[in-house]
């Protein structure tokens, strides 16, 4: 029954990082038809949408949250616990996501097939420092096999930022050629996000690694974007 549970979790994880990929590269690559209605609402209820999976992330991913969470499953089942929860609340997002109607920018010529390799440089990106993490790590099973403490690894493109995986995605939302105004909300609303988020993990990080964690904030400078922040 455990291995069920861990093992479903992380096909639903799995399904969430798909449902991402149809709706935001396809389903919302053309825009909402203009009805002439307001578009706010819609806007609110994708940010109310996004929010929920923000606070879940966020707040469960504090150590004070995972103990609290330890009180009532088992210390091994709970990072799966937060996947299952995390990967539901995004598939929602993904598929309860308004269109809006209007396009930001659509790039042709030349330059668009070099927009291409923005979010293919995301992808690889992410990829690579999924693998370093460990995909079963991220996924809720190495933790309910073993239940030894995660490493702290900063290689590979650890190096380049602090946060890698998140740049990836910042490369990967905001890098396509075709920018309808529904896409734009999810880049801008998740990105925003991740810059308020990344203080409060590295907070954590710091509690877990101590002075490790300081050492590597002292020689990599960019948390998000090389050079800039």
């Amino acid at each position: 029954m455990r291995t069920a549970f861990v093992w479903s979790g992380a096909l639903i994880f799995a399904v969430s990082l798909a449902s991402f990929v149809i709706v935001y590269g396809y389903l919302l690559r053309v825009p909402a038809p203009d009805t002439g209605q307001l578009v706010w609402p819609a806007v609110l209820i994708n940010v109310a949408l996004f929010t929920a999976f923000a606070l879940h992330h966020s707040v469960m991913a504090r150590t004070g949250a995972k103990t609290w969470l330890t009180r009532h499953v088992p210390a091994d089942l709970e990072r799966s616990v937060y996947v299952w929860v995390a990967s539901l609340i995004f598939l929602a997002v993904c598929w309860l996501w308004q269109p809006l109607p209007g396009v930001a920018w659509s790039v042709d010529g030349p330059l668009r097939w070099l927009m291409y390799g923005v979010p293919l440089a995301g992808v690889v990106l992410t990829e690579r420092s999924a693998s370093i993490i460990g995909v079963w790590e991220l996924a809720g099973v190495r933790q309910a096999r073993h239940g030894a403490p995660v490493e702290f690894k900063v290689t590979g493109p650890f190096g380049l930022v602090r946060h890698p995986i998140y740049f990836g995605w910042v490369l990967l939302v905001f890098g396509l050629p075709d920018m309808t105004y529904s896409r734009l909300l999810f880049a801008v609303v998740s990105t925003a996000y991740l810059i308020a988020a990344i203080p409060l993990e590295e907070a954590s990080l710091v509690e877990a690694f101590g002075e490790k964690y300081r050492a590597y904030q002292r020689q990599v400078r960019s948390r998000l974007l090389p050079g800039v922040w």
